[in-house]
């Protein structure tokens, strides 16, 4: 979501504050944290609790619209908790946190597919999570845009429930809508005439089980064509989520290396902490890593993949854009659109977030807009030839 997105969800009185819960065993995270939250005029927290099952406990009587569960705790730890506080609280929005080890990736992956919303990485020591403007800034965000479905306006009454500090969760988790609303009829331009040869794809939040579905559908399109996607994650996620993508779509999948050709047949997922761009290297197609600042405040970032895309592949380009925050892959989709290839994005009803795809969509820029469950079979369709 851009900056001036986010201040006016903060600055709009309409609605009660997002009521935060934070769990986490240290109490200098907790009091940094909650710090940062109450300082939002738009959420306040509402429980700082130690162990998973003080959640369980207090989820019922302090009803947090968010939860920020950390992994490793006593008595109950995060993934422990996490079914138990869904079962207990309706729509509660989980956010898993943890410090950036294989493990904790394995198990905040593991937490989205029991319900979890999403994950962030915490920095490792105190030290650093007391100068990390990157993690306060994207924590705020995430508090932010996925408690935007589920912001009361100040006319319904909410609970008032002073906040405690001891801490169980609730029926399954929400899928968040944007902050800002859409419009009821959005532009959607003709498919262009010329042949995709080229699949990219862009995500961020809700994008590693939305990519996992996608991948399972499209083996022969995968086959056939170079396919590249960009999913907005640290180093050691990317590594894991290629994994999955591979083990979903029964092909090779793994992080892009530099310089590596690029060959129909394998995923290619941009490494957590570089941007992936396609680029010609003699009368070779290869891959091009990029260790240079964030785009959209991302990195890896999706328009320096859309738009390295045109320059190898030119109008022979479909790109994806599936759930996410913000409005990366907008501006290199319009360049896309420009070169002659075309730009699908996922629907609102079924994006977690609705900001990246919504964005293309408003854009003006897309040739479909669709559930995730007819992505697949349309990008099947474009690459035989078909634009019905």
């Amino acid at each position: 979501m851009s900056a001036a997105v986010m201040s006016a969800a903060a600055a709009d009185s309409r609605y009660e504050p997002l009521r935060v819960m934070v769990v986490d065993d240290s109490v200098v995270i907790r009091g940094l944290i909650a710090r940062w939250i109450d300082a939002e005029p738009d959420m306040t927290v509402v429980g700082s609790l130690r162990t998973g099952l003080d959640a369980v406990n207090q989820v019922e009587r302090i009803s947090p619209d968010v939860a920020i569960l950390d992994i490793e705790m006593p008595d109950l730890d995060g993934i422990s908790a996490l079914p138990q506080l869904l079962a207990k609280k309706r729509n509660l929005i989980v956010i898993m946190a943890s410090t950036l080890t294989r493990r904790n990736a394995e198990i905040s992956f593991k937490a989205m597919s029991l319900g979890a919303a999403d994950y962030i990485p915490k920095p490792e020591s105190t030290r650093e999570l007391s100068a990390a403007d990157i993690f306060k800034h994207d924590l705020l965000q995430k508090i932010r845009n996925l408690g935007a479905r589920v912001r009361r306006p100040k006319s319904v009454a909410s609970p008032s429930i002073a906040p405690t500090t001891h801490a169980t969760p609730a029926a399954s988790a929400a899928r968040p809508a944007p902050a800002a609303a859409v419009p009821s009829k959005l532009a959607i331009r003709p498919f262009s005439p010329s042949m995709p040869r080229a699949l990219l794809i862009g995500s961020s939040t809700g994008g590693p089980q939305a990519l996992m579905a996608l991948v399972a559908e499209i083996g022969p399109v995968i086959d056939r064509v170079p396919v590249l996607i960009t999913q907005h994650m640290p180093p050691t996620f990317t590594t894991i989520l290629a994994e999955h993508l591979a083990r979903a779509s029964k092909r090779p999948a793994h992080e892009g290396i530099d310089g590596e050709p690029i060959k129909p047949g394998t995923i290619y997922l941009a490494p957590g902490g570089k941007h992936m761009r396609a680029a010609k290297q003699g009368a070779n197609i290869v891959i091009a890593l990029d260790d240079g600042p964030p785009v959209n405040f991302c990195k890896p970032a999706v328009d320096p993949l859309f738009t390295s895309g045109i320059e190898v592949w030119q109008g022979g380009v479909l790109a994806v854009v599936l759930t996410g925050m913000g409005s990366d892959g907008m501006r290199g989709g319009k360049e896309v659109v420009a070169a002659g290839g075309n730009v699908i994005a996922q629907d609102e009803a079924t994006s977690v977030v609705w900001g990246m795809p919504g964005a293309a969509a408003n854009a003006g820029i897309c040739s479909a807009i669709l559930p995730l469950n007819q992505i697949g079979a349309k990008i099947t369709r474009l690459f035989s030839g078909d634009r019905s």
